[in-house]
């Protein structure tokens, strides 16, 4: 007798996800691609229908959790379009990517996700039918301690050494020379630095990746980069908070998704301010996982949430 299987798909801005869960409960398929987000991504459908198209014929069932789903009523008509021409005779779960990942955080239950990767966005749910986000406005209007946020702070800081105005913070060069490969010379650096930017395909992921020198340099002491990491810190910290005022549950638990938020030194900031964190019960992938298997009618409980988070987890797929 064959298995039947069920699917979720993470879209983010900088990478998209895809895992296909047969019912015993071993992974089938784990796709990865380039971002999904249609605000920024022309090829986004592309992208999309490429890993739809791995998909098993014995799919019961889809967890969706897209970048850029529920800000804007044409992008929103058109992702929709896309998976019901796509995915026809599949039933399917379809949310943003910071509901997604709040499911699995809390396998359904209340509490605040705050997902710092590409963007920044905080979703929250009372676990009774009401639930509220904040921020995910995009890089042009906020976006606030997310990756590119961070990356382009570090950058601030990288021009104004280069020319002259911060005579303070030269040490902050040197590893974003290495990383980037630019010369030593600050005439040559700043040269070779707009010829990065110039050449980019994708600036926001070029952008963001930086935050992951920020975060290792924080961790080693550097004042400018612990700079960007408090900021960014209490810039998430007034997600959590603006979450829990709108939902008039100041006691909500909050999570955390994300790469930026990989960083325990960026993690222990935010508790500062809103309490120490839950650890993530299932990863974002899991969120829809999860959405899926209800969604197909499988047993879900305790055991089988356990169950997943292991195999997510042993298949390089974890927090």
């Amino acid at each position: 007798m064959s298995q039947s299987f069920i699917a979720a798909m993470d879209g983010g801005g900088s990478k998209t996800l895809l895992a296909v869960l047969r019912e015993d409960g071993t992974i089938a398929d784990i796709g990865r691609a380039e971002g999904s987000n249609p605000f920024d991504q022309p090829l986004w459908r592309e992208t999309l229908s490429g890993l739809f198209a791995r998909l098993p014929a014995e799919t019961r069932a889809m967890g969706l959790g897209l970048a850029g789903f529920g800000e804007s009523a044409t992008l929103n008509q058109r992702q929709r379009e896309l998976i019901s021409s796509t995915l026809e005779n599949i039933p399917v779960s379809l949310t943003n990517d910071v509901d997604m990942a709040c499911t699995g955080a809390f396998a359904g239950h209340e509490g605040v996700l705050l997902l710092s990767g590409t963007g920044s966005m905080a979703w929250a749910t009372d676990g009774q039918g009401h639930h509220c986000r904040v921020g995910g406005w995009g890089s042009l209007f906020g976006d606030e301690g997310s990756a590119f946020w961070i990356g382009r702070k570090a950058l601030g800081i990288i021009t104004a050494i280069l020319d002259g105005r911060n005579t303070a913070d030269t040490a902050f060069l040197a590893p974003f020379q290495k990383e980037l490969d630019l010369p030593a010379s600050h005439d040559e650096c700043a040269a070779s630095l707009l010829d990065w930017y110039g050449n980019l395909t994708h600036e926001r992921s070029a952008v963001a990746a930086l935050a992951r020198c920020v975060a290792r340099l924080a961790e080693e002491g550097s004042a400018p980069a612990l700079r960007i990491m408090d900021e960014a810190a209490a810039e998430l910290a007034t997600h959590i908070q603006t979450a829990r005022r709108k939902l008039k549950r100041p006691e909500l638990p909050w999570s955390y998704a994300g790469g930026t938020l990989q960083s325990p030194l960026l993690r222990k900031a935010i508790a500062e301010h809103c309490g120490t964190p839950v650890p993530p019960r299932l990863p974002p992938i899991g969120g829809g996982l999860l959405s899926a298997a209800r969604l197909a009618g499988w047993t879900v409980d305790t055991d089988w949430i356990d169950r997943l988070a292991r195999t997510l987890e042993q298949a390089g797929l974890g927090h």
